[in-house]
């Protein structure tokens, strides 16, 4: 077999990795725009009191990347010699089906640097390289002194793989699309629009201006979860051919069918495209079989495959009493980034029909990066004839009981003239609730408090509330 030669290999580290020239200055602030998730990154991944290496997971897009190069920066600022710093992304032709050790080994006869002093070494999309977890596993146990940060985007291998082979070795850490607090950040409103003020641990927000703020909050609906969309105009003006063909041709028609060995691609890409559109409805196994023609058990093959490559995410439904069933033929999914629909299909205006589930989709996304996101549900239960639902349940899963509940409406009806249609959160909340714990309905425009058959509701408008979740979260505070 024909081998690549090494001054090629050599001449490629060399351009992505200017920093082993003597002469090259770092930036003193980062070019881009700093994700709220860049503080807890850089602080896990430059640990060097244990022995592990952080995995950087999450969908394509996001800023995976940038982040791994700001790292870079941070730590040449911070004083850390560059000649210390290998950064090599694995897609890269050259170094197909390299071991890492070898470009290792590169990199050390290169720069010429003590192996054994502190080192950094990156490797970027990392599931390229075929059993990857166990090269890294060896390194990581070779090189103490080393702290090595790999990333990825096509997951269950990832996330599976880091968690079974890499046991004690790898530390995951998440990152999810933009949040709607990055996305005003990003786009340099967050200050007009939001005025917080401290209550007990958290922060809890107001806004000046719910039109404007509402006007920003479909904005971010239609392009705002991809850091690239919300800082060029060129990009939000067409979401659907710089985007929408990247999650089709490089995630459903590469990543999943190289990773997975799917025959059928285009059965996937049906199967996403119908659940992106109806995004937030639930569905069951059985009707989705129906409709598509599809055998239940590959069904159920793919909606894992597409959770893996973080395009969607199940919800679990819960009853009345807020117990989980054994069998889970009926659930919710939910787009991971709200923007994808748009880059699948067209922007959404306000008025139409899919706001409503666009609003929970949005807000659904901001709780990725939290612990609790396992502890959330719908509830949906039959009461006489009727059907009720809530949107949104947190499942306390010590005590297997509810701990607070809430319905996701982009209307002020709700909180106004029709408190009456919010009867499956006035029952949820009876069943489930003391007096004081109060249920929440999200509206339009209006923050008020209602009561309805002696059970509290506080209102609050959606686009607000979206904030305060992604903000806290992001920040590690109480949503």
């Amino acid at each position: 077999m024909l081998e690549i030669a090494k001054s090629d290999i050599l001449k490629s580290l060399r351009r992505d990795n200017p920093w082993w020239d003597a002469s090259y200055k770092m930036a003193q602030s980062p070019t881009e725009k700093t994700r709220a998730y860049f503080s807890p990154f850089s602080t896990l991944a430059l640990d060097w009191s244990v022995r592990r290496s952080t995995i950087l997971m999450g969908p394509r897009r996001v800023g995976k990347t940038v982040m791994l190069r700001q790292l870079i920066e941070k730590a040449i600022n911070e004083g850390f010699s560059g000649q210390n710093i290998l950064f090599v992304s694995i897609d890269t032709p050259l170094y197909s089906g390299m071991p890492l050790s070898r470009l290792i080994d590169l990199f050390e006869e290169e720069t010429e640097h003590d192996a054994q002093a502190k080192r950094i070494i990156v490797f970027d999309e990392i599931q390229y390289l075929k059993d990857w977890e166990v090269h890294l596993k060896v390194l990581t146990d070779q090189h103490p002194n080393t702290r090595f940060i790999a990333s990825g985007s096509a997951a269950a291998a990832l996330r599976l793989k880091s968690q079974e082979s890499g046991a004690g070795r790898f530390t995951d850490f998440f990152l999810p699309p933009l949040t709607f607090a990055e996305f005003l950040a990003f786009r340099e409103m967050e200050a007009d629009l939001i005025k917080s003020a401290p209550i007990g641990a958290t922060l809890r927000f107001s806004t000046p201006n719910i039109e404007r703020l509402n006007d920003e909050f479909i904005n971010y609906l239609n392009f705002g979860g991809y850091p690239e969309a919300v800082l060029n105009p060129a990009i939000q003006a067409d979401v659907q051919r710089f985007l929408g063909r990247d999650i089709i041709d490089k995630v459903l028609l590469r990543d999943l069918p190289s990773l997975y060995g799917i025959q059928d691609i285009q059965e996937l890409n049906r199967l996403f495209t119908t659940i992106a559109y109806h995004t937030g409805q639930e569905i069951s196994l059985d009707g989705l079989a129906q409709s598509s023609g599809v055998a239940k058990n590959t069904i159920t093959k793919y909606l894992e495959y597409l959770e893996a490559a973080f395009l969607v995410v199940r919800i679990r439904r819960v009853d009345d009493t807020g117990k989980t069933f054994q069998r889970m033929r009926n659930f919710k999914v939910y787009l991971t980034n709200p923007s994808m629909r748009a880059a699948l299909f067209a922007p959404i205006a306000d008025g139409d029909d899919a706001m409503g589930a666009m609003a929970e989709t949005a807000i659904f996304s901001q709780w990725f990066h939290s612990d609790l996101m396992k502890n959330l549900h719908y509830a949906r239960w039959k009461q006489g004839r009727t059907d009720l639902e809530v949107d949104l349940v947190r499942v306390d899963p010590a005590r297997l009981k509810p701990t607070w509940a809430y319905e996701i409406k982009w209307s002020d009806r709700y909180a106004s003239d029709q408190p009456g249609e919010l009867r499956g959160l006035v029952e949820f909340a009876k069943r489930n609730f003391a007096n004081s714990v109060p249920a929440g309905a999200t509206t339009k425009t209006i923050t008020a408090e209602s009561e309805i058959d002696g059970v509290l509701i506080r209102h609050f408008p959606c686009a607000l509330h979206c904030y305060q979740v992604g903000k806290n979260v992001a920040e590690g505070r109480a949503p």
